[in-house]
């Protein structure tokens, strides 16, 4: 079973930054310890070179060799060796017998013999038992070869600076400080950038951005976070609206279905009503002739309502569902209303009524005629048959963009409970009251939805001091 621990980018990253910064350091040490000696020992050997010329100077193979010549010696019991070309010991300093080893093989004389000069840091001397440093310089007809002896001091003198290495180690560890710094926070940032992703795959919404840095790394993250906002902003809103769309979908359902219980209901009465007139004339031939005309008149009177009804409904219908085979015309709406009121006059009077208004017109509309006559007709006939007023006024004006028709009466009103509702389809302030006037209680759900389809807006409010008034505007053509 693996575990479920893993190690932070920012250890992952502070870890190798470490280690390649001790690598770096330790290979740079290294190189700098053996380049140092190296130059310690060509500056010792600079030096011998500098004897070792004297000597070849002043040295004569035809004459005995002077050993005052390289006095006085730079360095403590330093080794003088005079060789021939052959590699015979011709003279030495530190010897009371001479060698008779030859000496050609020896790493120094080797190189003088091949370059002119050499030298060898440290090697054994198998003549005296100690180990030298020496330096070899070739003349004309021999080598000379000065040697100091492997000593505490020579050692310290060749030995590295050990001051410059612990100045790099200060530098690194420093380094490695600062390198923690960043390291965390660019470790900081990769787990802003992961807790973010594990968040967006697992669909959660992010409401606030994440502080990423203003760098490189800040940049792509801010874009990658900007991205996935709109990504999610782009989802809610098309789950809004696919949501209200549903919701628009199920009000149509829930209308329509309550439409069709309510044209049930309401078709029953008159129904049955010339169901009950027939049925009774029908039972009773030998009814006389008064009675069988009433009932008839109830039968027609019922008929005609129920042509009513229907008719109501289908223009509804159709103005629900937004039908385009309705016809759009430049229609004056002031004729309408003047012809609507001349048409009302009588009607009014016979319940009592005068109709007043002015029309600052002409104002005209692109519509269907035959729906703002209706709007008027049920407008003024509502307030005829059921406002109880005694003056109906009918008003239209034009503003700029618009038509404002406002129908008012002086009548009871209704109750506030009532008021919003007034447009609902089959709903009655007096049921018992509406039905016995004829009214199908679809007149001001029609008046809405015709002006709806216009475009405008309708409205009803309490007249002062009583009554309703209710205010329709229209857009008006340039």
């Amino acid at each position: 079973m693996g575990s479920s621990h893993k190690t932070s980018y920012h250890h992952r990253l502070f870890i190798g930054l470490v280690v390649y910064s001790w690598l770096l350091v330790g290979c740079f040490a290294v190189f700098q310890y053996y380049r140092e000696r190296r130059y310690k020992a060509d500056e010792l050997d600079a030096q011998l070179q500098l004897i070792n010329n004297r000597v070849l100077t002043e040295y004569d193979t035809d004459s005995v060799f002077d050993p005052d010549v390289a006095r006085p010696y730079p360095f403590k019991d330093m080794r003088i060796t005079v060789i021939d070309d052959d590699g015979n010991v011709v003279y030495d300093n530190s010897l009371d017998r001479l060698p008779d080893a030859n000496h050609l093989d020896r790493e120094e004389i080797a190189a003088a013999m091949k370059s002119g000069h050499g030298f060898s840091t440290r090697r054994h001397s198998q003549s005296t038992g100690q180990t030298y440093f020496y330096s070899a310089t070739r003349g004309r007809d021999c080598i000379v070869r000065t040697a100091v002896p492997y000593s505490v001091p020579l050692q310290e003198f060749l030995s590295a600076d050990y001051g410059f290495l612990w100045f790099m180690i200060g530098i690194t560890i420093t380094m490695c400080f600062f390198g923690y710094w960043v390291t965390r926070r660019a470790g900081q940032n990769i787990a802003r950038l992961r807790d973010f992703a594990r968040h967006a795959e697992a669909g959660d919404r992010i409401y606030d951005s994440p502080g990423f840095p203003h760098d490189e790394l800040g940049e792509i993250s801010g874009n990658i976070v900007r991205l996935y906002s709109r990504l999610q902003q782009a989802v809610i809103d098309r789950d809004r609206e696919h949501r209200a769309a549903l919701r628009q979908e199920q009000e149509k359902i829930r209308i329509k279905r309550e439409l069709t219980n309510n044209i049930n209901h309401e078709l029953k009465t008159p129904v049955a009503s010339m169901a009950l007139c027939m049925e009774t004339l029908l039972a009773h031939p030998e009814m006389d002739a008064a009675h069988r005309n009433d009932f008839l008149r109830r039968s027609l009177a019922s008929c005609h309502r129920l042509q009513s009804l229907l008719a109501d409904v289908s223009a509804i219908t159709r103005l629900e569902d937004g039908s385009t085979a309705i016809a759009r015309t430049d229609v004056d709406l002031s004729d309408i209303v003047s012809e609507a009121m001349a048409d009302s006059t009588d009607a009014a009077a016979q319940k009592g009524l005068t109709i007043t208004g002015t029309c600052n017109g002409p104002a005209i509309v692109n519509g269907n005629e035959a729906l703002l006559i209706s709007v008027m007709h049920n407008l003024i006939d509502n307030a005829i048959t059921y406002s109880g007023g005694t003056v109906i006024d009918v008003r239209l004006e034009c503003t700029k963009d618009n038509a404002i028709l406002t129908v008012a009466d002086n009548g009871v009103g209704v109750d506030n409970e009532h008021l919003s509702r007034l447009f609902e389809r089959f709903y009655r302030v007096d049921k018992g009251r509406s039905r016995q006037a004829g009214g199908t209680g679809l007149g001001l759900a029609i008046v809405k939805n015709a002006i709806i389809w216009h475009g405008g807006t309708v409205a009803v409010a309490h007249n002062c001091p009583s009554g309703l008034i209710f205010t329709i505007t229209i857009p008006i053509k340039h």
